[in-house]
């Protein structure tokens, strides 16, 4: 299953329990979740603080991530941050849009779309 798939599930799934008032079950989807993100999404390479999902402005029809990115000058030296929002919403031709909120320092949001495209996009088991 596609990762963007299996995360608009698991928001379901959690949603379906706190309506149930199935503790046990909503902390495991929880659980999941961030699992799920700290291993696929992007960390590192300039994503130094990781990516955070959402959890309260999530739902399964639309992903709601944080991120910073971390930059860096000519010489190679850090020179900055730059504060990212990206959402994840479903699209009938290519399966999710991507819409990416800040500032788009040296074409960053270019960069950010490729890794959290090629992220979400990932089969995992």
């Amino acid at each position: 299953m596609k990762l963007y798939r299996e995360l608009a599930s698991r928001l379901q799934a959690r949603l379906n329990c706190e309506e149930a008032g199935n503790v046990e079950w909503f902390e495991k989807h929880e659980a999941r979740i961030k699992e799920l993100v700290k291993n696929y999404m992007p960390s590192g390479s300039g994503f130094d603080c990781g990516t955070q999902l959402d959890l309260d402005e999530s739902t399964p029809e639309k992903l709601v991530f944080y991120t910073d990115f971390h930059h860096m000058n000519g010489a190679g030296y850090y020179d900055g941050w730059t504060e990212h929002r990206i959402t994840v919403r479903p699209s009938l031709q290519h399966g999710f849009t991507l819409t990416i909120s800040g500032s788009n320092r040296n074409e960053i949001k270019d960069y950010i779309h490729q890794a959290f495209d090629c992220a979400l996009d990932e089969e995992i088991e």
